[in-house]
């Protein structure tokens, strides 16, 4: 018997375990409907081989959840998806969207490997991590040989080391503002790429939705990313920076029939939110220029009133499943 059989799962393990298959089903259904439609075999051959790997951890999942007696979450099936619906989304989208999974998902990983306990879920991990690598290095070497990767601005070599010596390199809005540095340009660089891609998908689920509400909801959510990517443009433009980023909506077929359920979008658009506020979080903590937290601070606010919106039309469909939480004790003593 292994050693960590009668080592109940902790919450933090149940609930990125649980996590997991909602978002590998759910790119499970949008591999497929892409391998009916990519031309470029290269890509093609990638796209595969994800969705091998896919299918591949969705039963290592549901082993453990069949193990652990714990219910196997709905996900999303074959309900959610029409594989025969016309391509949404070029082969360059198609590249991109892997690169930038498996960009968020290695500091995903990272993290659900420190906070794992039972020696199985740290295996599990840190063989996810150590597969998003090399999906990762393939993915980001193919957009090159491609030509469709867009590399961040560059920086001169500095003759001499120096140090800070006022405050005012922390400073913003008043007085003359310094040079950004390189971890301020990498993130704003980063996250106007990542919101083009974003508009983009989600100016295709517009013109797909089913329900009225929800092609509303996606139309509100392509207008915030096109300005959120304006602002981060905007700033690295005013430094005589290339901002890296390009738009992306081109790539979008004129398709109105849906290969995917409502739920299964709104799913997705939920993700990008969820990890759109990670990102700026990070972004802001490594950015001392106080204008910059502003702008973070506020563009975090405004992505999460619109997650909430969002989590609000899920809970009123019916789409939103229930997560791993503790038991209401308050409730229960009555």
């Amino acid at each position: 018997m292994s050693n960590y059989e009668h080592i109940e799962l902790t919450a933090s393990e149940i609930s990125t375990l649980w996590a997991q298959y909602l978002n590998k089903t759910m790119a499970i259904c949008g591999l497929k409907h892409s391998l009916n439609h990519v031309a470029d075999e290269e890509i093609k051959v990638l796209l595969q081989d994800t969705l091998n790997i896919m299918n591949k951890h969705v039963d290592k999942l549901v082993h453990i959840f069949k193990k652990e007696e714990y219910p196997i979450p709905q996900g999303f099936t074959d309900h959610d998806v029409n594989i025969h619906a016309p391509r949404l989304f070029s082969d360059t989208i198609y590249l991109l969207y892997i690169l930038s999974t498996t960009n968020l998902s290695l500091s995903m990983y990272a993290m659900y490997l420190s906070i794992a306990e039972r020696q199985d879920i740290i295996e599990y991990y840190d063989e996810s991590l150590s597969i998003t690598q090399q999906f990762h290095k393939r993915a980001k070497h193919l957009a090159m040989e491609k030509g469709i990767y867009i590399r961040s601005p560059h920086l001169p070599k500095p003759d001499i080391i120096e140090f800070v010596e006022k405050q005012s390199f922390l400073a913003g809005w008043f007085g003359n503002r310094r040079p950004l540095i390189g971890m301020e340009i990498a993130n704003l660089a980063f996250n106007a790429k990542h919101n083009m891609l974003g508009q983009a998908a989600i100016t295709a689920f517009s013109q797909v939705a089913s329900s009225k509400e929800v092609r509303r909801y996606f139309e509100r959510g392509r207008e915030i990313a096109g300005k959120h990517s304006e602002i981060f443009s905007s700033i690295l433009k005013d430094e005589y920076l290339d901002d890296g980023a390009s738009l992306m909506t081109s790539k979008v077929t004129d398709s109105t029939e849906s290969p995917f359920s409502d739920k299964l979008m709104m799913y997705f658009v939920n993700s990008l939110s969820s990890a759109g506020i990670a990102q700026y979080g990070r972004s802001m903590s490594e950015s001392p220029r106080h204008d910059l937290g502003v702008h973070y601070t506020r563009l975090i606010a405004e992505i999460a009133n619109y997650a909430d919106d969002g989590a609000n039309i899920m809970i009123d469909n019916g789409w939103m499943e229930k997560p791993p939480m503790a038991p209401d004790r308050k409730n229960l003593a009555k």
